[in-house]
């Protein structure tokens, strides 16, 4: 038991991990850990609407076998229909400047941790059936990818994730209404971010969101330094999108910037179980299972 949890990729180190090789191969390692224990989706797809085919897997309908192929190619193929999605889903990245940080060399900056997860989720998402899409913004739309359930859609994803961004603002309020339009039918909004942003701003676009039937989830992407302050005992604090600076002697005011975050976090928290929409704060030395198993929990308990 100990054997089989070491050496699955959702519970190790997330720079180690993501060090072994490309984002694409990453998500893959995490998403098979992933589903190591976890039980086929019950729910059943009805279809109208042909979308492509793609290889059988145990446990398939064989009413859905195109036995043409069978007899031509000597190859199972499945038919697979846009109808058969149970879910549709909207994940949307914040990649403004504030996520290109980091408080050790020896962690993942938080946009890269976001991105491991996005990717990861949108994959373990689409072996679901649900179609998913993905939402890039900082001061402005980066990328806009409407929910699809077919594999390409997945490359798609990690394709876009390698785009560029960085702004210096950011923007979540027109990206979260564009997800809440995005999603035809109610399902779920998957927002990533630090939330360095406006409180009211964000909480009325949830609401917007909310009030489409939309379930909605909130990972907030935290680096260990922005909780613990452990920096140098003097240093210059800098806002990243705004160009602000400040000198601090660490110590001084460590007490007071750990009571300002807690705060802030039940805020959050607080306010977000107010709208119905969950909220996780998420360290970026996690392993990528921890936010991974709460997202995913969010999409097992929509209807």
């Amino acid at each position: 038991m100990e054997t089989s949890r070491a050496t699955r990729a959702d519970l190790i180190d997330p720079a180690q991990l993501a060090s072994l090789g490309r984002m694409e191969i990453v998500a893959k390692w995490v998403v098979d850990g992933f589903l190591q224990g976890l039980h086929r989706s019950p729910r059943k797809g009805f279809s109208v609407e042909f979308a492509e085919f793609r290889p059988y897997q145990p446990g398939d309908d064989l009413r859905y076998i195109d036995w043409k192929i069978v007899a031509r190619a000597d190859k199972w193929m499945v038919k697979q229909f846009e109808e058969e999605t149970n879910m549709r889903a909207a994940i949307v990245l914040d990649v403004s400047k504030s996520m290109d940080w980091r408080g050790s060399p020896e962690r993942l900056t938080k946009l890269q941790y976001a991105e491991q997860i996005v990717a990861s989720l949108a994959l373990l998402l689409i072996r679901q059936k649900d179609a998913v899409g993905l939402i890039r913004y900082d001061d402005t739309l980066r990328s806009v990818i409407p929910p699809r359930a077919r594999n390409v859609q997945w490359r798609r994803i990690v394709k876009s994730l390698e785009e560029g961004g960085s702004g210096k603002d950011s923007d979540m309020s027109a990206a979260l209404v564009q997800a809440g339009k995005l999603v035809s039918r109610p399902g779920l909004v998957v927002l990533v971010s630090d939330l360095l942003v406006d409180e009211e701003a964000t909480l009325n676009a949830l609401k917007v969101v909310r009030a489409g039937g939309h379930g909605a989830t909130v990972l907030h992407i935290m680096d260990p330094s922005e909780r613990d302050f452990d920096v140098a005992p003097e240093a210059i604090f800098a806002d990243t999108e705004r160009d602000f600076r400040l000198q601090a002697t660490a110590s001084e005011v460590r007490a007071a910037y750990r009571t300002t975050v807690e705060h802030a976090i039940a805020e959050w928290r607080s306010r977000f179980a107010g709208l119905g929409v969950g909220y996780e704060v998420v360290f970026t030395d996690s392993p990528f299972g921890v936010p991974l198993r709460r997202a995913f929990a969010s999409r097992q308990r929509l209807p």
